[in-house]
């Protein structure tokens, strides 16, 4: 008799914990789920500015459309300047304003090239060009183009006449480079990443900023760095350079 009640107590007991490692086994499986939702609530924050199909969520400073300056070849925007000397500036800018934010762009240099990303641009017509406004990150082959030997704080992944980056990780001219641009008024810091690697930090208003510019040959542009919120630009420097896999999340 007890020997029959011991075999039911087994059998009572690998039941419930066959039971309990099921519903463990059920929990995991929910929480797994559940880190999948969190993952595409994330995907969800970004907003794609290019996916190498179109153009759509862009313009152009102070004009009303996209000359072929700006292609799109091979899931790629291109920039090529056209020839002849009355070619105008032509500057491709977001259509939304951003304030604080995370940019994701790669991009590529020709060789002996120069470019730059602007942010907090203002679309004014008293300015050409966006620059007078938005400050930038810059875009160089390091190698070649002379500006490079004018300080550290205008090759690629300075903040262009007032940061330099702290070593020089980008890929030689032709090869694409993976940035990371991140803008947070809230708390007021400002970084680049370069090919993994964080190569520049600054502070993005207040007094620390204001030093920064007096400091740089933006001292006396009365409109320069001035708003925290404006359009993103990609720059025509004269020289030909190619963008992909844009996307931008909002802080």
């Amino acid at each position: 008799m007890k020997r029959m009640i011991l075999i039911g107590c087994s059998i009572v007991l690998f039941a419930a914990c066959k039971n309990e490692k099921k519903d463990s086994e059920e929990t995991k499986l929910t929480e797994s789920e559940e880190m999948q939702q969190t993952e595409n609530m994330q995907d969800d924050e970004w907003q794609v500015l290019f996916s190498g199909n179109d153009l759509d969520s862009w313009q152009t400073y102070n004009r009303d459309s996209i000359s072929s300056q700006w292609k799109i070849e091979d899931g790629v925007i291109s920039f090529a300047p056209a020839e002849g000397d009355k070619r105008i500036k032509e500057y491709l800018m977001t259509k939304d304003k951003y304030e604080s934010f995370e940019l994701q762009i790669e991009w590529k240099i020709s060789e002996g090239g120069n470019s730059g990303i602007l942010w907090a641009v203002q679309e004014m017509d008293k300015y050409d060009e966006p620059y007078y406004t938005g400050p930038e990150i810059q875009i160089l082959d390091n190698q070649k183009h002379p500006d490079a030997k004018n300080g550290l704080n205008r090759t690629a992944g300075a903040l262009y006449d007032m940061v330099p980056p702290s070593e020089d990780v980008t890929k030689p001219a032709g090869e694409w480079n993976k940035e990371v641009i991140h803008i947070d008024h809230k708390n007021n810091k400002g970084w680049v990443k370069l090919n993994g690697v964080k190569v520049t930090e600054f502070p993005v208003h207040g007094e620390g900023w204001e030093n920064m510019v007096k400091d740089s040959k933006f001292s006396d542009w009365e409109d320069f760095g001035t708003n925290q919120k404006g359009y993103i630009a990609l720059q025509d420097h004269d020289d030909k350079v190619w963008f992909r896999n844009i996307k931008i999340k909002e802080l």
